[in-house]
């Protein structure tokens, strides 16, 4: 007869990403072992093995979870009828706010892309340029120039990601910038050199 699965599966495997989410962002995964995971669980290495086949399987979940979210909230931000300047301040707000919430996820992500299997990590990649490129068009819908820039306009959406992607190595949201505030700004430096860019 088969097993069933516990009522609380998804939970308990939840957890487990969580705390290996903590665990690689403090000690990278190459420092980080499967024994390391079921203390922090405070479990056994064999009830990880039981929600995870290995330790690149949760690397993983680490990170396509966090992947997921922020290409959801890419896509929330750039529906609807708002112009693309608003579009692109409300894609900060909610790529900030994912960031200061998901600080271990966001430094795995990457500090250790490159420990994924080829096809998991290209899998990875392929999302991140959905995000990049969701930038991109946002940016040459404010500053139309850029249609006829193509290299330019990349260059634009990458030193955007290039301003948040590490604030979780400096930024404190309980400091005197607010994670609002944060987003409002790099808007606002992008947006003060776009128009130079498009020239």
């Amino acid at each position: 007869m088969a097993r069933t699965q516990a009522l609380d599966y998804d939970d308990r495997r939840e957890a487990i990403v969580a705390a290996a989410a903590g665990l690689f962002a403090r000690e990278g995964f190459d420092g980080a072992s499967v024994s390391d995971l079921a203390k922090r669980c405070k479990t056994s290495k064999a009830l990880i093995y039981h929600y995870f086949k290995s330790k690149e399987d949760i690397l993983y979940e680490v990170m396509i979870g966090h992947v997921r979210a922020l290409d959801v909230a890419a896509r929330q931000a750039a529906a609807g009828e708002a112009g693309p300047e608003r579009k692109l301040r409300e894609l900060a707000h909610r790529f900030l706010a994912l960031y200061v919430g998901a600080a271990d996820r966001h430094k795995v992500l990457l500090n250790d892309l490159g420990q994924l299997p080829k096809p998991r990590r290209a899998e990875i990649v392929a999302a991140q340029r959905g995000l990049i490129e969701t930038v991109r068009k946002l940016l040459v819908q404010i500053e139309p120039a850029l249609k006829r820039k193509r290299g330019d306009s990349v260059a634009a959406a990458m030193l955007f990601f290039g301003m948040i992607n590490w604030t979780h190595t400096w930024f404190d949201p309980k400091g005197a910038v607010s994670t609002g505030a944060l987003a409002e700004m790099a808007v606002d430096l992008v947006l003060g050199g776009l128009a130079k860019v498009g020239q």
